[in-house]
Formats: C-alpha cells, structure tokens, sequence
C-alpha cells in the first residue's frame, strides 16, 4: 500500500518561512513524477510544484522565486521549501506521486494558514 504523508504545516506570519516534508513509502520519489498541489477554500486544486525522476523542476508562476521543491532519495522523501509566504498561498497542501494514469497517489494534506 503507497503512502504519503506530510508533514510541516502550519500557522505563519506573512514574509516568513516553512517547510513541508512528504515521507514515502511503497514508491521511490527517485523514480516518480514528485508532485505538490494546494487547494484553497472554495478553489480548484492547482499544482505548485514538481519535480522529475530526472530531477527537472516546474513551478506554478505564483510561487516562482520563493518556493524551492526538492526530494532526499535515501529518506524516500519530498519537501517545499515556501520562502516570503502570502496571505494567498493559504491552502491544504497535498503531496502527489504520479506514476501513470492509473497509479497516482495522493497524501492527506497539511494545512497552511499565512496571516498575522
């Protein structure tokens, strides 16, 4: 059974910092399509950011410059450096392995609240 769990959520003034970690398990993030998304109240799930086996990286245009993705192969694990946060990157933040169309794998979310 695919887990992903993350981790690293929580409540932050605007212009500060956080980390989110997504721990694997049952899939490499060495060999998969390593995916975040977000979704804010009342908003569609959009992709922030992504990284590939091959270590390419795309980035939503919102979060260009202030978010970092990045994945440590011997932990098996995928994280979001978020830099200068906004109030508008309030969301639920869900960590995805994208396999192939039939095996994507979505974690439970962490929640992300920027506001002082």
């Amino acid at each position: 059974q695919v887990q992903l769990v993350e981790s690293g959520g929580g409540l932050v003034q605007p212009g500060g910092s956080l980390r989110l970690s997504c721990a694997a398990s049952r899939v490499a993030v060495s060999r998969s399509i390593m995916r975040w998304f977000r979704q804010a109240p009342g908003k569609q799930r959009e992709l922030v950011a992504q990284i590939s086996g091959h270590g390419d990286t795309i980035y939503a245009d919102s979060v260009k410059t202030r978010f970092t993705i990045s994945r440590d192969n011997v932990e098996n694990t995928l994280y979001l450096q978020m830099n200068s946060l906004k109030p508008e990157d309030t969301a639920v933040y869900y960590c995805n392995a994208y396999l192939n169309a039939i095996r994507t794998y979505w974690g439970q979310g962490t929640q992300v609240t920027v506001s002082s």
